[in-house]
């Protein structure tokens, strides 16, 4: 991380039993379907990505939905769509919570089938659907996207990693058929500072991770990607080792164990939660490639 010497090195290996038999189930299914969209989350649209998904989906039709985009810097988010598009894969902003982005995605999905749509009319095929692949790591907005995009509860949803397992196909005005997946991420997350801005950002379980190891990442990471930005808020000294600054924190929050010592494991949370919820602005953590 640079900013940060003295937290221990992350490793993040969480790879439980289900999500290599998720993965196969995939693999199986691929050939079903004519298109493959995925879901990332606009705050962190590269660590968001599982890596194989691009294996997987070759010789597929693609579309890529930064989900929560409500929440990500609107700044980066128009750059980030055009880092997808330069790789030739179509991406749009999209919020499953209020359904932006969500409405017109039939016309999308068209657009990108145009050639399968047209080859199918040449053969007399007229009303045969095309059939989609959802993919996308733990706690991305996986199933309130299909929610939202068939205005039904069809699919399970819930914010803890891993919650939607097994296989579903759920029609949509008999236009699309959706094939949801389970959540999976990769067998083991080699970058450490991507397993960190999975932890960030809820897409591995809290028990990960100690707050305050993610909390002086997450100062290591402001300080080089929103620099001034604990300063604007909180009238922190940036120039501090991050371990300083947490210690600055819990005192601004006021945050004092009995015996007047400061309680930096509730401080770190509560800076987690203040980027989780946004009160630190809308924020995205990860740099777009040179």
């Amino acid at each position: 991380m640079g900013e940060n010497n003295n937290t221990s090195k992350t490793n993040i290996n969480w790879y439980p039993g289900h999500m290599t038999k998720a993965v196969r189930m995939m693999e199986e299914n691929i050939k079903l379907v004519d298109m493959v969209i995925e879901i990332i989350d606009a705050r962190a649209p590269l660590s968001s990505r599982n890596p194989d998904i691009d294996k997987l989906a070759l010789n597929k039709y693609r579309l890529v939905l930064m989900n929560k985009s409500d929440m990500s810097d609107k700044g980066e988010n128009d750059k980030w769509i055009k880092y997808f598009e330069d790789k030739g894969i179509k991406c749009i902003l999209v919020n499953s919570r209020s359904g932006q982005g969500v409405k017109n995605l039939d016309k999308t999905i068209k657009e990108i089938c145009k050639e399968k749509i047209e080859r199918d009319r040449k053969r007399g095929i007229l009303k045969r659907s095309i059939k989609c692949m959802i993919v996308g790591i733990p706690n991305v907005g996986k199933s309130t996207f299909i929610n939202s995009l068939s205005g039904k509860a069809k699919a399970a949803t819930g914010n803890k990693p891993g919650v939607t397992k097994g296989k579903q196909w759920i029609n949509v005005k008999n236009e699309f058929e959706l094939l949801d997946t389970p959540g999976i991420l990769w067998p083991k997350i080699e970058d450490e500072k991507t397993g960190v801005i999975l932890a960030l950002i809820g897409s591995v379980k809290d028990d990960i991770l100690p707050f305050e190891e993610l909390a002086y990442h997450l100062i290591g990471i402001l300080k080089v990607k929103y620099p001034g930005l604990l300063n604007e808020k909180f009238g922190i000294d940036e120039s501090k080792d991050p371990h300083i600054i947490l210690e600055d924190y819990s005192k601004i929050r006021n945050l004092i164990k009995s015996g007047s010592e400061l309680d930096i494991s509730r401080g770190a949370k509560m800076l987690t939660d203040d980027f989780r919820s946004n009160k630190l602005g809308l924020l995205t953590l990860d740099i777009i490639p040179e």
